[in-house]
């Protein structure tokens, strides 16, 4: 191993000097400067860079500390073009999506989907493609999260009332579901919809620690980190893609909005301002769903 470690505010500093100012393009590449977003998410967690000459890669170690800021735990993952791996998976990286990706601002009009759109969701959704395409990597949040094992996350989970409804979560979520709670509350007071969606709720399904069906990889329902609010009817409306794709196989996709149960656009906004992404958005629906990424939404600008 070869190189020095250089405090990672300053190498953002350095390659912006050379950039000139640019902006950084998203979703085009994933240089290293865009750790950024992410050492910028988790504010209590040191990233500090070394290049290993060896492997052509940055590495980055992470210093995280525990519940009481001691006992730190280090960390050392490599950059490997955005997906954060550990050197016996470099490899393999082409099995692994970036860490950082496209979220969109705006919900995306399924009537609006071209024909090769439409193809290009059935591949990506696929049983073959779910099982052995590539995947979200969980290396970084494994690390961040001390997740590499049930019993590990398990001693970081907390019992919280969430509108009503008991979860458990990792504590590093508590205090941003506690703000989004406290900020639904205040929006029901003078928007009927948002107490209606209150009122309606008949679960909020938090940690589970599980494989995510027809995969091989962990759900982040696995980390404590991801939270599925169920109404306590749908109104005979669509919520979650797989469901919709027992009753509809080759129109699921094309299901308008219309037609699916969703939360208010007020409580999206609250839960995408405190960091959290909303499944509503993903090319395989899931309008139950909200997860913490305080890095992508940085990332998109959000």
């Amino acid at each position: 191993m070869r190189g020095h470690s250089v405090r990672f505010r300053i190498l953002l500093f350095a390659a912006w000097l050379t950039l000139s100012g640019a902006v950084f393009p998203q979703g085009v590449s994933h240089s290293i400067s865009d750790l950024f977003y992410i050492s910028d998410s988790y504010p209590d967690i040191t990233f500090s860079l070394s290049y290993d000459s060896e492997v052509h890669d940055w590495l980055v170690t992470l210093l995280i500390p525990g519940a009481k800021n001691e006992d730190l735990r280090v960390e050392q993952l490599y950059w490997a073009n955005g997906s954060m791996l550990p050197r016996e998976e470099l490899e393999n990286k082409d099995k692994y999506w970036p860490v950082l990706y496209g979220y969109p601002a705006e919900l995306e009009d399924p009537a609006t989907f071209s024909e090769e759109k439409k193809e290009a969701i059935k591949r990506y959704s696929s049983a073959e493609n779910r099982k052995d395409g590539a995947g979200a990597p969980m290396f970084l949040f494994d690390a961040i999260y001390d997740s590499k094992t049930k019993k590990s996350l398990e001693s970081h989970l907390v019992r919280i009332t969430f509108l009503g409804h008991a979860a458990s979560v990792h504590e590093r979520v508590k205090v941003p579901l506690k703000r989004v709670e406290e900020r639904i509350q205040k929006l029901a007071k003078s928007n009927k919809e948002v107490k209606a969606f209150v009122d309606e709720i008949r679960s909020t399904d938090a940690y589970f620690w599980r494989i995510i069906a027809g995969t091989t990889r962990k759900s982040f329902h696995s980390l404590g980190i991801a939270m599925d609010i169920l109404p306590k009817s749908q109104h005979g409306k669509q919520i979650f893609w797989s469901w919709a794709k027992e009753k509809y196989p080759d129109t699921w996709m094309l299901i308008p909005l219309s037609r699916r149960w969703m939360p208010p656009e007020g409580v999206i906004r609250i839960f995408e301002e405190e960091g959290f992404v909303w499944g509503g958005k993903w090319t395989i629906y899931d309008n139950m769903h909200f997860e913490y990424h305080p890095e992508l939404i940085r990332y998109n600008g959000l």
